[in-house]
């Protein structure tokens, strides 16, 4: 018996204690499964308190007939099922109590029921939640009581709900009416199909509900569920929408620097990423046996960082810094690159993908709606996207580095004769944004597999949010990865995820024949002459 029930049954036993329904236990030993359901709902209805761990017995499989007796049988102990009282010895010829599929249904319910009356919050949402799915008639009494001592409004929805579901089936004609409008008042899609049953037409033309009113209530309560439904669809669209946008901001914001500021067209972006994200990895498994696993990711963005620009600034120190001003041999290089970094990394930890955890803060969601979940891992890369925004753009606006950056974007030859170290600013910059890469590597892992193959996927997003936001704009990329993200989202749900792909593509292709330089162009002395 778990901790749970025990607490509940504490709770219970405080009260006094009426006997069980000794009709009931035996049908629970001896009778076929109609009979036994009738017994569990007749338990529950009692609201005995020791019906739950009885139920809670017959469940676990440990209920058993000897003689005309029904027993519980825990290891060597023995107890009656009626009375609770110890056995001096269990008997020796006695028979299991089969518990079916069936039967295994109807005791969950009928248990999640009896916790309605737990003193714990969490425990007491757990069984409405339980119940909302499917309840017994014959337990709507206790369902109706413990409605009338629940305090908290989470859990009273959920019971409302319940009991309006049970009133609509028998309840008198104002009792149904009452139910039929608190369904309406419900953003459960679960709801839908009980008022779609009261508007049914039958073969011969006639309506399930004779009631003219009760189906003119049915009418008026599903379109305010319809609507309050459309309004939790468009939020999930939207928040969709963001999650994506976000995702590839933060995949692409790392190449509007090495592409959009310094024009190199580095294909091993996506490896970047790739080795923030098995960076993550590592960092996770130094942590793993120690108390303050829930704090990894505080120290594996920066490990992320940090590796991925080593690597980035090391690839400019070495192949990228002879390439510049030749974009096809440059091309060319970090693509065979990319294909040495995929299978180092394959050598180092397999070809098979590896697991990176959530923190347990990460972990669950808000539910703003009853069929709109909006998961933390997607909320804090959204703010994480954010925040590595607004740094990268203090540090392109506000330092030293960012100004010599610009300087040298806009005017290499004139930088290098007011003194700007042109080659150490070019490997800074590139580290930089390898380095961003390695973050989204980092916000990824929380998201998705970690694999060699990774970075595949966001290369061609990520030149795709560059070149449409304009060469050399933060804003534009930050622009272009929103609306991308809602664009693939909304058509997604219009015609599937291939066809969206290929919609999107179709869009970018003509806008940049219409618009070479993007929705942002760059503004300076080399456009203007």
């Amino acid at each position: 018996m778990n901790k749970v029930l025990l607490m509940l049954l504490l709770a219970l036993l405080a009260r006094p204690a009426a006997a069980l329904d000794a009709a009931a236990v035996r049908e629970l030993g001896f009778g076929d499964n109609d009979a036994k359901i009738a017994a569990i709902a007749a338990l529950v209805a009692e609201g005995d308190p020791r019906a739950a761990g009885l139920l809670q017995a017959f469940a676990d499989g440990e209920l058993s007939t000897s003689g005309e007796r029904v027993l519980v049988v825990q290891g060597d102990a023995g107890f009656d099922a009626l009375s609770g009282a110890k056995l001096e010895a269990l008997p020796e010829a006695r028979e299991d109590v089969v518990v079916n599929n069936r039967l295994r249904r109807e005791l969950g319910i009928a248990v999640a029921a009896l916790r309605l009356v737990s003193p714990q919050r969490e425990t007491r949402l757990a069984a409405a939640r339980e119940l909302a799915g499917g309840a017994d008639q014959a337990m709507l009494p206790l369902v109706q009581k413990a409605l009338g001592k629940e305090r908290d409004a989470q859990v009273r929805r959920l019971l409302e709900l319940t009991a309006a579901t049970l009133e609509l089936k028998t309840g008198s004609r104002n009792s149904r009416i009452a139910a039929i409008r608190t369904l309406g008042e419900s953003s459960n899609p679960a709801t839908k199909p009980l008022l779609l049953g009261l508007l049914e037409k039958r073969k011969d033309g006639s309506y399930a509900e004779p009631d003219a009113e009760l189906r003119a209530e049915a009418h008026k309560s599903l379109r305010a569920l319809n609507g309050r439904l459309a309004w939790g669809d468009r939020l999930s669209l939207a928040f969709a929408g963001v999650s994506l946008g976000s995702i590839l901001m933060l995949a692409a914001l790392g190449l509007a620097i090495t592409y959009g500021l310094m024009g190199v067209i580095n294909m091993a972006h996506g490896e970047l990423i790739m080795i923030g994200a098995y960076t993550t990895y590592v960092v996770q498994g130094w942590f793993r046996n120690g108390p303050h696993f829930d704090w990894y990711l505080a120290a594996a963005a920066p490990a992320a960082f940090v590796a991925s620009a080593l690597v980035g600034m090391a690839l400019e120190r070495a192949v990228i810094r002879w390439l510049y001003g030749r974009p096809l041999e440059t091309l060319l290089a970090t693509w065979g690159i990319s294909l040495m970094l995929i299978q180092a990394v394959r050598t180092l930890f397999g070809a098979q993908n590896v697991q990176v955890e959530n923190p347990s803060w990460m972990s669950g969601g808000i539910e703003v709606m009853t069929d709109v979940v909006l998961p933390w891992s997607r909320i804090v890369i959204v703010f994480f996207a954010a925040a590595v925004l607004a740094g990268t753009w203090l540090l392109l606006t506000r330092t030293r580095l960012g100004l010599y950056v610009r300087g040298v974007t806009q005017n290499r030859a004139m930088a290098s004769c007011v003194g700007v170290p042109t080659a150490r600013v070019d490997t800074l910059a590139f580290g930089l944004g390898c380095g961003i890469a390695g973050l989204a590597g980092c916000a990824l892992s929380q998201i998705g597999n970690v694999g060699p193959d990774l970075g595949q996927g966001y290369i061609v997003d990520s030149f795709m949010v560059v070149v449409l936001g304009g060469v050399g704009q933060l804003a534009g990329t930050v622009y272009a990865a929103l609306g991308l993200g809602f664009a693939n989202k909304l058509l997604e749900s219009w015609s599937g995820a291939v066809l969206a792909k290929i919609a999107v593509l179709a869009f970018i292709i003509v806008f940049i024949q219409k618009r070479p330089q993007g929705m942002f162009a760059l503004k300076g002395r080399a456009v203007e002459a």
